[in-house]
């Protein structure tokens, strides 16, 4: 699991911003968590825009400015964003500060022709915003994938007595 700025996690190194990165990239819809305004947790499905070069802590989803989502995120910034691999046993769950971004020169660059179907009028659509998650703390479970291996690390587990522990966890702090 990799942290950002929590007591119980380590600092973030470049080799866990890379992992993070490598388990993310693939995963196309991501659950988006805010709290609504009597306290409750609501998510949402979203699509993670592609991370290109380095991965520097930040997140980008296009939104509609007038939706459910930027309203909460107005009143309250922390958000969850939770990502499942579950054929490769690769999970993440990232905590950070979202905040809604009318930035046309970023939205041109992640802009892909399957946004209209979302955004009608392309860029020029007066809804079009972005979303813009700045990672605070996250923390990964991978485990090495495949049913044989699995099964074989839990017979293992059962004939030695020992705890089943079926790859990396690690949590840090970005």
């Amino acid at each position: 699991m990799v942290s950002i700025h929590s007591a119980h996690a380590s600092p973030a190194t470049a080799d866990d911003l890379r992992k993070v990165a490598e388990l993310i990239k693939d995963v196309k819809i991501c659950m988006l968590t805010t709290v609504e305004p009597d306290g409750l947790l609501r998510s949402r499905p979203m699509a993670t825009q592609e991370i290109k070069g380095d991965f520097d802590g930040v997140l980008w989803f296009f939104t509609e400015s007038g939706s459910g989502k930027v309203e909460e995120i107005d009143r309250e910034r922390h958000v969850n964003l939770a990502y499942s691999r579950p054929g490769h046993q690769s999970y993440v769950s990232i905590s950070g500060d979202a905040s809604v971004v009318q930035d046309r020169a970023k939205a041109k660059e992640l802009w892909s022709p399957i946004f209209k179907a979302w955004f009608p009028k392309g860029l020029d659509d007066p809804q079009l915003a972005l979303l813009r998650v700045q990672v605070r703390e996250a923390e990964y479970w991978d485990a090495p994938h495949g049913t044989v291996v699995t099964v074989v690390g839990l017979v293992k587990s059962l004939v030695t007595g020992q705890k089943y522990t079926p790859g990396e966890n690690k949590r840090v702090e970005v």
